[in-house]
């Protein structure tokens, strides 16, 4: 009878193993809670050692410590590193653990606004602040991109101060140094205000520079005396070459004109200039609205790459009849109404153009007939009048006689107010002059055959370098070359579903090339970063609304019944070998 109770209960044992049910028993709230480390730049400093030792102590406890910034991480002790400081993704992914989540930041979080309420009180906060100092700082850097040596560089710089100067305010005096490879290029004194930011151009000839090429310039405040230096400087990189590679012309100017030079200039990322017929017979460089002399005109138009004439072509008839350049004729004085763009036909631009929706599109204002030689064109778009009536051509393009070049013609005005309406019409609009330049240029390197080109040629510490996707094929893994004065490092970019790829790099600049291609340009990851500037909490110290955890143990986690089936089932066969069975 003892053997078949032994036997019973082993099989009862590894029956309850197999099937494995589970118990469930509440946990305290303060039992394994959940700690999210603030490992932003900000938090440098002693904020960041006071954060080690409160987390370091919690782990004893058997707590789970994260890090949290622009993304989130298991912990680690190595430095904050993180450009950004962004806790709603750090509260999501605590959101699926019960217990206490405790929060150690230093109170300045950048998407406070962005969490839910019922997701914001439950954390407990704890507050490392950081000392208060009195800070001044460049804040931005913009201007033209592409340039000439004969253009002027004019850029907008953002500075400004923050914080609380020890004695009173600061001395309201500094300088806004503009230098290149350690080249002072021009100095200009500004007056610092007690806080916010004030705004000032800065101008200088872009003959400056010593060579023609990518230039990384370096923006300065100098003689502030603030506390924190590394958001004394920002970086700018501009491109200058030796002629413009695309010439405007416009006669009449008009908004047509403004929108397509900077979509241009944009799309293509070569240097753009736009000369304008304010009066008959009288022209102005755009940018400047210094007169500028017929000869002038001619040699820029004939060094050109791409020449542009928009408006009424007839007016700029004897500047263009000797340009060999391939040419873009946009015609904006035709017949008024609601023309209604329609899918494009078969053409070069069939790709390029697939996946929009038409229909989404402001109509353009005004159509006109072509005046030139049309006979072998293709017609790659098309315009009804109110949606009715025949179909009329607004994008041709044709192969001009005798010569290799390309002329593209577009008779439709108002196409500017899809790049003014922004979103997907201004995508449409950029999309479209992309593919009108890249057909014009062919095979000579058009800006919009590059495979990826970063999102941003200056990019904030602490930030990834994003590249987006921009060849109409699937995108693919990329190897590129990053070159610095001193090193080269070599990444593969892998592209995600949305295009995009991302590349941490350290402060410097790097001069990129793309494997398998001839993309070539210059990135510079800045020493600056938001956070380095003085900022007033947006989150204050909390309790939290901790919750209890509730806890499920299976029997296999249960050593006890291993052991009764493993005693069980050797207590049967040591009696049955005392009693002689088999």
């Amino acid at each position: 009878m003892s053997l078949v109770a032994l036997r019973i209960l082993a099989l009862l044992a590894l029956i309850l193993l197999v099937w494995n049910p589970a118990s469930s028993r509440v946990l305290p709230s303060g039992d394994e809670p959940i700690v999210l480390v603030d490992a932003s730049l900000s938090m440098s400093g002693a904020p960041w050692r006071a954060a080690l030792d409160s987390a370091r102590a919690r782990a004893r406890g058997r707590a789970v410590v994260w890090r949290f910034g622009r993304r989130v991480s298991m912990f680690d002790t190595m430095p904050p590193d993180d450009g950004a400081t962004q806790l709603a993704p750090a509260l999501e992914a605590a959101a699926g653990r019960a217990g206490e989540v405790i929060v150690l930041t230093d109170g300045a979080v950048d998407d406070v606004a962005k969490i839910p309420p019922d997701l914001l009180r439950r954390p407990r906060v704890i507050l490392m602040p950081r000392p208060p100092f009195w800070d001044a700082y460049v804040a931005s850097v913009e201007g033209t991109r592409h340039l000439t040596r004969t253009d002027t560089v004019r850029l907008r710089v953002s500075y400004g101060t923050a914080g609380t100067r020890e004695g009173g305010r600061g001395k309201g005096k500094a300088a806004l140094v503009v230098s290149v490879g350690g080249r002072r290029l021009t100095t200009q004194g500004v007056s610092l205000p007690d806080s916010g930011i004030f705004e000032t151009s800065i101008t200088l000839p872009a003959s400056r520079f010593p060579l023609p090429g990518w230039q990384v310039l370096e923006v300065r405040l100098d003689g502030a005396g603030d506390a924190e230096p590394r958001d004394d400087a920002r970086l700018f990189a501009l491109d200058v070459s030796s002629e413009p590679a695309a010439v405007i012309l416009a006669s009449p100017p008009d908004w047509e004109s403004r929108f397509l030079a900077k979509a241009l200039s944009d799309v293509a990322r070569v240097p753009v200039k736009m000369f304008v017929e304010t009066e008959r017979g009288r022209w102005r460089d755009a940018a400047t609205l210094a007169p500028v002399a017929t000869a002038d005109l001619n040699r820029a138009a004939s060094a050109a790459r791409l020449v542009a004439v928009i408006g009424d072509p007839e007016r700029t008839q004897s500047l263009t009849a000797s340009v060999h350049a391939s040419r873009l004729v946009w015609q904006t004085n035709g017949q008024s109404g609601d023309w209604y763009v329609e899918p494009p036909l078969s053409s070069p631009l069939t790709a390029t153009l697939s996946g929009v929706l038409w229909d989404s599109l402001p109509p353009a204002t005004a159509v006109a007939v072509s005046t030139r030689d049309t006979t072998n064109a293709m017609v790659a778009l098309t315009a009804r009048l109110v949606r009715r009536g025949p179909a009329r051509p607004i994008v041709l393009l044709a192969q001009r006689n005798g010569e290799g070049a390309r002329e593209a013609t577009v008779t439709a005005a108002g196409l500017w107010r899809w790049a003014f309406r922004g979103g997907v019409a201004e995508q449409t609009y950029r999309t479209l002059v992309a593919g009108l330049v890249d057909w014009l240029l062919g095979e000579q390197g058009a800006g919009s055959r590059e495979r990826a080109v970063p999102q941003a040629l200056e990019i904030a510490n602490g930030l990834p370098v994003v590249w987006e996707w921009r060849s109409r094929d699937e995108p693919r893994p990329l190897v590129v070359t990053l070159k610095t004065s001193s090193a080269q490092r070599v990444d593969t970019l892998r592209f995600d579903a949305a295009r995009r790829a991302e590349l941490l790099l350290p402060p410097g600049i790097y001069q990129y090339a793309l494997s398998g291609g001839s993309e070539r340009g210059v990135v510079a990851v800045e020493e600056y970063s938001d956070e380095w500037r003085p900022r007033a909490p947006t989150i204050g110290p909390q309790p939290g609304e901790a919750t209890a955890r509730l806890a499920s143990v299976g029997l296999r986690d249960r050593w006890w019944l291993f052991v009764i089936a493993i005693a069980a089932l050797a207590t049967e066969w040591a009696l049955r070998r005392r009693q002689g069975l088999p």
